[in-house]
């Protein structure tokens, strides 16, 4: 397989990753499994850790197995799309956890419109405390209206 069929599956699978994490978001964590996800919606951390962070462990399990396997068959497809999902993980702490809701202190003083925007998308998602939040549920999808409110505040 070409490397461009490697590059290609692998930046397919992290955009159909953030339509996967949209999906969970609003209809598993904010469904069914909400007991997981509801101390994620507090206030305030009590811990480092949140029955939310268990998430992790379910994106974990799917793309640990497609990369074992893909390495299994010498680097076939599987390989690149647990790749693609490990790598949207990735990006997923350190929009979501990092700069988000700041759990870490490492990005205190980001001022690009575009995370400004997507703070303030994830800040009314969480206006709502319970179970019934109404819009962004993504994570590196910027409601237009936040990024606009955004960019002209800026001008």
């Amino acid at each position: 397989m070409p490397v461009i069929k490697y590059i290609s599956i692998t930046i397919i699978t992290f955009v159909i990753m953030e339509a996967i994490t949209w999906l969970t978001h609003k209809y598993v964590m904010h469904g069914f499994l909400w007991y997981l996800h509801e101390d994620h919606h507090r206030p305030k951390y009590k811990n480092l850790f949140e029955k939310n962070d268990l998430f992790f462990v379910i994106f974990a399990i799917p793309s640990s197995l497609l990369i074992i396997y893909g390495i299994k068959y010498q680097l076939n497809f599987l390989f690149f799309i647990g790749l693609g999902i490990l790598i949207y993980g990735i990006c997923y702490f350190i929009v979501h956890d990092v700069i988000i809701h700041r759990r870490f202190k490492w990005f205190n003083n980001i001022k690009w419109r575009y995370i400004q925007a997507l703070r303030k998308g994830h800040k009314m998602h969480h206006k709502q405390m319970g179970k019934d939040a109404d819009e962004s549920f993504g994570m590196l999808w910027v409601p237009w209206k936040y990024f606009k409110e955004k960019y002209t505040s800026y001008n």
